[in-house]
Parts: C-alpha cells; structure tokens; sequence
C-alpha cells in the first residue's frame, strides 16, 4: 500500500502532466465541491458555515468516502468570506437564512457614481477600508483572523495524500465595481462613462496586481485559481468585453504565469465566441475550467491543442442522472478529450447532487 505522500507525488504529478498537455498515466480527476460535502455528511449547513475549521473537517469526511481522488479545490467554506471579492454582504445560513438553506450574495447598489472619484483621488485601498467598515459593517481583521488556520488546512490535506489544487484565488477587476454597483449599474456605466470606469480599474487592478504577486511569493502555488465570475462575453458587446473584462483577465493570468504557477481560469457563462483569445495566453500553462455551458467540444477544437481542459459534468447529470448515465458521460468525456484533460463537475458539485453519481464520477476516471 502506497503512502499518504506517495500518494501526493503521484496525484500531484498526474494533474501538473495534464495541465502541461503531457500524457499522464491516467486522467486526472479534481473534487470542486463546497455545500454538498455538508448535505452528504448529513451535517446542516448553519453548522457547516459556523467556522473555516468545522468546514475543513466535513470536506476532508465526505473525500474519504468518495474514492480516488487527485486534487481537492476548496479546503473550507468561503461563505462568509468570498461576497466580499463582490463588494457585498452574505445572508448566512443559521443567520438571515434557515439551518439549512444555501447561503445568499445579498447585491445591492452601494457603490455610487460619485465614488468613482473617490477612488481616482484618494486610491482604492482606502475606498476599500472605509467601504467595508461603513457600508458592509464588516470587520476585515475579523475575517482575515478568522482564515489563519488555512496553512494548516492546507498540511492536513497534502499529509492525507491529496493535492491542494489551487491554495491562492484571485477575481477580475471587473467584478469588484459590478457588485458593488450592482450588475445593471455597472453595465450602465459602461456605456455613459466608459474612459472613467476603465480609469478606476486601471488603479484597482494595479493595486490587486501587487497584493497578488505578494501572495504567490509567499505561498508558492503550483496551480492558482482566476475566476472572471460574470464576465462571459455572453452579457457584453465584443467592444467592452475586450476592454473592460478580457484586458484585466489578460494582465492578471500573466502575471500569475510569471510567478511560476500554472492559472485555472474558473469559466461561468458561455465563451464560445471567444476562444480564441484564450491562444494569446502560454501554451501548456493555463486550465480552461468549464461549467459545462461553454461546449466543451467546441473547446477542444479550438485550444485542445494549446492548454488544458477542465470540466465539466453538469450539474443535471449529477443531480438527476443515474450513476450508469454519470459514468458514461465521463468516460466519454475522458475518451474523446485525451491528455490535457482533468475531470471535474462543471463548475462546484451541487448541493443536491446523488453520491452515488458523484462517486461514478470519480470512479470513471481512476477506474476503481
């Protein structure tokens, strides 16, 4: 039998040849799931959102019971955390919420067109500081304490033979003004102020170009996660997707690239009429992470050749397929994509999907 760290050399290395375009030894496959490790522990999710630690706990449970998996994507909630990358509160479960109800993006409008100014005179950190104090009322040193047992996650994780796929994340620029403001504000702006808007990212995407290099030095990711949220080119004209959402994603992918690590460009939406932006990144460095919206074939014509590939079981097949259903998808998904591939969900494993359907995705790709 092998042992935990002979595990992760193997697990590790499997996902890093996929994600070169090399030939492993087999297709790797990485566990993407978050509420659906509380649902299959039987675990309620007010529970489950109580603190980073109890999360880990329920994750690293419901793993051991799933099969062989290589790469593990979330090694807690960031319920209470990641709204924030929105500039928004969260409506908790056991808080706003029943026990038992997904946690809630509570967007509003709490950005206004006067802050634009604000943040071009006196810089974002500070509209930042006083943002989150005084419009959200939340305490970032709070939060940030409260995320100080992730090193140790992290050890926990990798000591049980599993790679952490993607210990750092960053969100486009975009989606920080898109929250705040709200969607339809945003895209508003985009129209009746375009040279301002862009001159608000420009500054903030400076600011989140330096926090990241920091945190990829420190860190030292092998594979770090970039999710363009709602920045599919389905809910933009060409024109101000390349210059409001394709530039940020650009700068911040090249930057994570010169740090050393690979980039997983979380994709929402569909971006079929765009792929081929995707050719101007390094071949061989990047993994274009599908929810299964995106047609994945449609992918593998137009960059299987030029980076990796991950995905991308939907979320119906998960929750209403049968595990025969579930283990054909994929093993036609493993067949007909080739080396370059990594299994996944598409997008996060639901809530409600059947464990036994999660497991014959497993099991399609490991063979056991």
């Amino acid at each position: 039998m092998k042992t935990a760290q002979e595990l992760l050399k193997e697990r590790t290395a499997r996902v890093l040849k996929a994600i070169a375009l090399e030939k492993p030894d087999r297709t790797p496959v990485v566990f993407s799931a978050d509420a659906f490790c509380a649902m299959h522990m039987g675990v309620k999710l007010a529970e489950y959102c109580s603190s980073p630690e109890r999360s880990h706990e329920i994750i690293m449970d419901s793993v051991k019971q799933l099969g062989d998996i290589d790469g593990i994507s979330a090694v807690f909630t960031a319920a209470n955390s990641f709204p924030l990358a929105f500039f928004a509160n969260v409506k908790l479960p056991g808080r706003e919420l029943p026990d038992n109800a997904l946690w809630q993006i509570d967007e509003q409008e709490r950005i206004m067109p006067d802050d634009y100014d604000v943040i071009l005179n006196k810089g974002w950190p500070a509209f930042k500081a006083d943002y989150f104090a005084n419009r959200l009322h939340v305490s970032v040193p709070a939060i940030v304490a409260e995320l100080n047992g992730i090193p140790q996650m992290i050890n926990d994780v990798e000591d049980d033979g599993y790679m952490v796929y993607t210990p750092c994340f960053t969100i486009t620029v975009n989606e920080h003004l898109g929250g705040g403001r709200s969607f339809p504000k945003f895209t508003r702006d985009l129209f009746r102020m375009p040279d301002k808007v862009q001159a608000v990212l420009d500054i903030i995407q400076q600011e989140t170009v330096e926090e990241l290099r920091t945190q990829l030095r420190v860190v030292k990711p092998q594979v770090t996660c970039l999710t363009p949220a709602r920045g599919a080119s389905q809910f933009f004209s060409r024109k101000l997707w390349e210059r409001f959402v394709w530039r940020y994603l650009k700068g911040l992918a090249d930057v994570i690239i010169e740090e050393g690590s690979a980039v997983n460009i979380h994709i929402d939406g569909n971006w079929e009429r765009d792929l081929e932006y995707f050719k101007t990144l390094p071949r061989g460095k990047c993994v274009f992470d599908t929810d299964s919206v995106t047609d994945i074939y449609k992918i593998k014509k137009v960059l299987g050749d030029h980076m990796c590939i991950k995905g991308d079981v939907p979320a119906a097949v998960l929750t209403m397929g049968t595990p025969d259903e579930v283990y054909d998808y994929c093993t036609k998904l493993i067949r007909d994509m080739g080396p370059g591939f990594i299994l996944s969900s598409g997008c996060y494993v639901p809530p409600n999907a059947r464990v036994e359907n999660v497991k014959a995705m497993i099991s399609a790709a490991s063979g056991k």
